[in-house]
């Protein structure tokens, strides 16, 4: 199965993305954290346990997610694994082997798609909590995608239909 990856930071439109892929008839496969948040929220604990602790669960989950067996060829996931292993890399440090074997056993297509923040669109709500400034991590995923091996494309703003179809016309001139 090819896994791709769309990221981006929070409210930069990656749901509505996903949403639309899926009906378009594409396997998605949704983030983790929202997931964790919104399970503690209706078990009326704080949104989000410790650092380490929410990043190792996502992970965890992620995993999984990779691991689940493929419905279709084609599957993209709002996030994944490469993603949590950063957050978990960003409060304990990773040892390099371990980081290239996770990389290495976790591997997804080799374009990682990345929108950007997006101001216009941006909003909160019971499962995200920034503000727009604490949401932008744009620079970081990019940063970190690269220097985990991927090529990163920028997904521009515009209609969710411009999106989807810059995003599959992407990934069809790649298999020319």
């Amino acid at each position: 199965m090819r896994r791709i990856v769309v990221t981006g930071g929070p409210g930069a439109g990656k749901t509505t993305l996903l949403a639309a892929l899926h009906a378009s008839g594409y396997r998605t496969v949704d983030e983790s954290a929202r997931a964790i948040i919104r399970e503690r929220l209706a078990s009326g604990l704080s949104p989000r346990p410790p650092a380490l602790e929410f990043a190792r669960q996502i992970l965890d989950r992620d995993i999984a997610k990779y691991q689940q067996p493929p419905e279709l060829d084609l599957a993209f996931f709002d996030r994944g694994v490469v993603e949590a292993l950063w957050m978990v890399n960003q409060v304990a440090r990773l040892e390099a082997h371990e980081m290239r074997v996770l990389l290495s056993q976790y591997a997804y297509d080799r374009r990682v798609f990345v929108l950007r923040p997006w101001d216009a669109i941006y909003t909160t709500d019971s499962e995200r909590d920034q503000t727009f400034a604490e949401a932008v991590l744009h620079d970081t995923l990019v940063r970190w995608y690269r220097q985990c091996g991927y090529e990163v494309i920028a997904v521009t703003t515009g209609t969710v239909a411009e999106r989807c179809a810059h995003v599959l016309r992407t990934l069809a001139d790649s298999d020319v």
